[in-house]
């Protein structure tokens, strides 16, 4: 089953750190998807074995902005907990709420390795 655009963005903002290299077309995103420009509050949480791991949240900017700041906030600057390493990671699951008008939306993708396994 394949990500979601959302969480794919949430992985790709982690990725970039991890390559420390910019890797994410804005501009491209915001032309295939409009609704990245929206000003939508977003949460991510990532969870290592189902125990919470790091979590970040947003209220003011666009839904791309939230996503790439949120996803890199949750895995690496979360004061409770430390940075998640490259190893840790690839086990983290990501899960990403959005607190739209008409109500909370969450929706959580598998670990990085549960997808590698299942293509085996």
């Amino acid at each position: 089953m394949s990500r979601s655009v959302l969480l794919q963005l949430a992985r790709d903002s982690v990725h970039e750190v991890y390559e420390a290299k910019r890797t994410i077309d804005r501009e491209q995103l915001l032309q295939i998807h409009p609704l990245l420009a929206e000003m939508i509050p977003t949460t991510i949480n990532i969870y290592l074995k189902n125990e919470l791991r790091g979590s970040a949240t947003t209220q003011i900017g666009t839904l791309l902005d939230n996503i790439v700041l949120c996803a890199k906030k949750a895995v690496f600057e979360d004061k409770n907990f430390s940075p998640v390493v490259t190893s840790e990671y690839l086990e983290c699951e990501i899960e990403l709420t959005l607190h739209t008008p008409d109500g909370v939306m969450s929706e959580r993708d598998n670990a990085l390795i549960y997808e590698y396994e299942k293509q085996i």
